[in-house]
């Protein structure tokens, strides 16, 4: 355990704090005399969760603390935080149903195609557009929790989120023509390794059976003509008395 997977970790315990925030309307807080509604304390929570997914990559770089637990949870963090954010304004109503499950649906597809590639040996990093993505995700959520009770960043919010369709379908079809066709043709190349490799098995062993039935037959005429042979001399013997 380190700061980078600390900070992860950390990001994935925000993600229902963050959705009983959003999704509970009636709570806030009060803070020197200021009180804080649930929209702003839920900005709050998604920014912090945001600065550390930030921060867990720059300190994982910057002192070589890259760990097979991290690259797992650090995407898993980041698609957590983002479908439970969309999802919970879905709730309120604050965004339509159908873009979340487009956006979410995105989410799936690309992390089938990573585990095939990853399967095949091959590793999907995050491409620019795919970053912009992401950050486009941040502001448009952000706007979103903002217009929950602030009627003019509505518009905003509204083209920041059709923006986020756009770049998430586009990256989706990047990410899906760059290396559907190299898994494909690895897929292909390895299933055919196996059906040549399953074909030499099956004529070595047809190769076998027929030898080993050769064998026998052998071993049958060898029988036969020695039966034949003590037939011969049995027969030219004298009568017994």
């Amino acid at each position: 355990m380190n700061i980078p997977n600390s900070l992860t970790i950390a990001r994935i315990f925000f993600v229902p704090l963050l959705v009983a925030v959003v999704v509970q309307e009636r709570v806030s807080l009060s803070w020197h005399g200021a009180v804080l509604s649930n929209d702003v304390i839920a900005l709050f929570i998604f920014w912090i969760a945001a600065a550390t997914d930030l921060l867990d990559g720059y300190f994982a770089r910057r002192w070589k603390q890259v760990t097979t637990i991290g690259t797992l949870l650090d995407p898993i963090a980041d698609k957590l935080l983002v479908s439970a954010a969309l999802i919970s304004l879905v709730q309120i109503r604050a965004v339509p149903g159908w873009v979340v499950v487009l956006l979410v649906g995105r989410e799936f597809a690309v992390s089938g195609l990573r585990s095939i590639a990853a399967a095949e040996g091959y590793t999907i990093s995050a491409s620019e557009l795919g970053k912009t993505k992401t950050f486009s995700q941040v502001v448009a959520i952000s706007l979103l929790i903002i217009g929950i009770r602030r009627p003019w960043a509505t518009p905003w919010a509204t083209v920041s989120l059709y923006l986020v369709v756009l770049f998430s379908l586009w990256s989706a079809i990047a990410y899906f023509a760059r290396f559907w066709r190299r898994v494909d043709v690895s897929v292909k190349q390895r299933r055919r390794a196996e059906l040549m490799t399953a074909e030499r098995h099956r004529r070595h062993a047809l190769i076998a059976n027929r030898r080993a039935a050769a064998l026998e037959r052998r071993k049958a005429r060898a029988e036969r003509g020695k039966a034949a042979d003590f037939s011969g001399q049995t027969a030219g013997l004298p009568p017994s008395a």
